[in-house]
């Protein structure tokens, strides 16, 4: 009984890579491991807002739209309030 339709192979060039990464320390394995998988699926570890920032964001282009922006002499006065 087979599980899966299609065999999966390596390339002798990723088998080689595998092999040589086999042999590092354990931090550069997982540097090599997060660099394939992301490689290989780019969509994975992508950030996602949560709900409360996704609504944040939609208050801000909003108040945008509607001009609701600080002016120049608005953020300088902020800038030298908090300014250390």
């Amino acid at each position: 009984m087979w599980l899966c339709d299609t065999v999966s192979t390596m390339t002798k060039l990723l088998e080689e890579a595998i092999a040589t990464i086999r042999g590092l320390p354990e931090d550069d394995q997982d540097l090599a491991a997060k660099f394939l998988l992301g490689f290989a699926n780019p969509d994975a570890h992508r950030y996602r807002l949560n709900d409360d920032q996704a609504a944040a964001v939609e208050q801000a282009r909003r108040e945008t739209r509607e001009g609701k922006i600080a002016t120049d002499a608005e953020m300088a006065d902020v800038w030298r309030r908090f300014r250390r």
